[in-house]
């Protein structure tokens, strides 16, 4: 039996449901690039606040690419489960938020009507830091087939200013910087492209809040599938699986109503970049010192990682000591009970999260999640000695004779290591240019640490 509105009655009494009418709800959210995390991060936040009484805040799902969404849920009519993977036992939640997915390369008609739809009131969007790159070859005519978020969102710019409607609420969802800026400058040089007039419009009177967003939402396997059909009695193909833990951080700028997210836990915030900047410094900043560690004592998850008592104290000095001291942390911000929640994470054995995978792309991600940590520190005068470890086991494992190094600059990586050895290999990578200039390097000073360091890791 596959999971459908027919079928809701005949699930188990443990699997939480919306107490809602989902078929009285209009749509009054767009989301672009519906996937797995989508579905375990925003659209739980919607569907928790219809449960509370907020109404017409159904999604419309839009595959950008692919029809794989689309045929998980549509013969379900939308309907999905959510299963959170906790140490103590999963708890399950049906989904009755998306009513609707459209694939945007088979209708792109049907994406504009639903951008452009009186009810419309918020787009957000999951589309990858891919997503937002300009297209340089795009045309500048405003009737020209969309295929890029550009596009679409310029359509519904023109068609909504010339038939009178109100304007939307673009939200970006992605793990991008200032991801809200970014979305409004590329929109704005799309729209000057087509029309200054619209372009002005959009700024006046159109808004882009900066987020942060934060969950484990890894991949659902066809043996999840399995297990999910056999606790429901019913095969729901668009399940998705995540962690207990989910935090979405809003910039209080809205161009008219909302959902109340804050029902679900949202926090809206004058300005997301402290927030921004605790995630990547202290959650990414740990996940790296996890993977790098952990790898060359033998581990495989992060759970095990964080288990082990020669990494522990590490991570954690590295969250509070080191990282948490370089942020300019809002009031409400706890950063010492934030370092405790992200402990929690990383001891959770039911949500297996695998070292290499976070290991890879090493020397695009360090700069960010240890050098700029670093050197803010090193301008106030504190140490840095748990980053400084870190980096010492990146610089082991780039050798590559333990792991495969999955980084675009793993030849580069290598090829230090050949020419310089284990002694000289720390200067050779931080005094190359391709990979690390200005502060986002290290001194005299601090290279001699991470060689010391680097003897453990040998």
């Amino acid at each position: 039996m596959r999971l459908s509105d027919a079928s809701t009655p005949r699930l188990p009494t443990f699997v939480a449901r919306p107490d809602y009418d989902r078929h009285a709800q209009r749509a009054g959210i767009v989301h672009l690039g519906i996937g797995a995390f989508h579905r375990a991060h925003q659209a739980v936040y919607t569907d928790l606040a219809m449960a509370a009484g907020d109404r017409d805040w159904a999604i419309t799902g839009v595959s950008l690419r692919s029809r794989q969404v689309h045929d998980q849920l549509t013969p379900q009519n939308g309907l999905y489960t959510v299963t959170e993977r906790r140490p103590g036992g999963d708890a399950t939640r049906l989904i009755g938020a998306v009513t609707r997915v459209v694939v945007a390369p088979d209708e792109p008609g049907r994406v504009v009507a639903a951008l452009t739809a009186p009810a419309t009131r918020i787009v957000t969007l999951t589309v990858t830091e891919k997503g937002y790159a300009p297209n340089e070859h795009e045309s500048a005519a405003a009737d020209a087939v969309p295929t890029t978020i550009y596009d679409y969102l310029a359509a519904a710019v023109v068609a909504r200013l010339n038939a009178g409607s109100s304007p939307l609420t673009l939200i970006s969802c992605d793990n991008l910087s200032n991801n809200g800026r970014v979305l409004h400058e590329r929109l704005c040089a799309r729209l000057e492209a087509i029309s200054p007039q619209h372009r002005r419009w959009f700024e006046q009177a159109w808004t882009c809040p900066s987020t942060m967003v934060d969950r484990i939402v890894p991949a659902t396997t066809a043996a999840d599938l399995n297990t999910i059909e056999a606790a429901l009695g019913q095969r729901d193909e668009g399940a998705v699986i995540t962690e207990p833990y989910s935090q979405w951080v809003i910039e209080d700028c809205f161009a008219g109503e909302r959902p109340r997210w804050e029902v679900a836990g949202a926090q809206f915030v004058t300005d997301v970049k402290s927030f921004e900047t605790a995630k990547l410094r202290m959650l990414n900043g740990a996940h790296s010192a996890l993977a790098y560690l952990g790898l060359a004592r033998g581990h495989t998850f992060v759970h095990q990682a964080i288990a082990d008592p020669q990494i522990e104290p590490i991570v954690s000095r590295l969250m509070r000591e080191e990282a948490a001291p370089s942020i300019a942390a809002k009031p409400d911000q706890q950063l010492d009970r934030y370092a405790d929640l992200l402990l929690a994470r990383f001891r959770n054995p039911a949500l297996p999260h695998r070292l290499l995978q976070i290991a890879a792309d090493g020397s695009q991600k360090i700069p960010a999640r240890w050098l700029s940590t670093l050197a803010d520190n090193r301008a106030s005068g504190r140490q840095s000695p748990a980053i400084l470890s870190a980096i010492a086991a990146w610089v082991a494992f780039v050798r590559g004779d333990q792991h495969q190094v999955d980084d675009p600059k793993a030849s580069l990586l290598a090829d230090a290591w050949t020419r310089a050895g284990s002694y000289g290999v720390v200067d050779v990578l931080f005094a190359t240019p391709e990979l690390f200039e200005g502060e986002l390097t290290l001194t005299i000073h601090e290279r001699t640490h991470v060689r010391q360091f680097l003897t453990n890791f040998l």
